[in-house]
């Protein structure tokens, strides 16, 4: 259903480097950074997609965060939504919602909310139940 999502910033320097760390914490390949455009991805796994790029804006303007949108990371349990949020949150993210239970969208839902240092929403969750 998604072939990618796109995330903003205004330093792409700064972006590259919490993401990287906060995809490795989730596990997730990186599949290329182009520092000339600059935009970078990480994919997917066993398939290529859906990828998650992050870059400046390809209009030339300036990175904005939209209100109401948030982009929702996968985790494959909810250790490690806690890891990933601790690395987001030591990379300068800010929290919107510490990781825990939210029942009110299912019984296994386990997230965590956070804004990068662009200020764009994000959710780190785990469907799965425990064990």
């Amino acid at each position: 259903m998604i072939s990618h999502v796109f995330i903003g910033t205004n330093d792409f320097e700064r972006a590259l480097r919490f993401y990287t760390r906060l995809m490795e914490a989730l596990g997730i390949q990186a599949r290329f950074c182009e520092r000339e455009r600059p935009w970078a991805g990480w994919q997917s796994s066993p398939d290529p997609r859906p990828l998650f790029l992050i870059g400046t804006p390809f209009d030339g303007q300036p990175h904005e965060p939209g209100n109401g949108q948030m982009v929702a990371l996968l985790a494959p349990d909810r250790s490690t939504v806690d890891r990933a949020c601790a690395v987001a949150l030591a990379q300068g993210a800010t929290s919107e919602g510490g990781p825990g239970l939210r029942p009110e969208y299912h019984e296994h839902y386990y997230g965590a909310y956070l804004r990068d240092p662009d200020d764009n929403k994000l959710c780190i969750v785990c469907h799965r139940a425990p064990g």
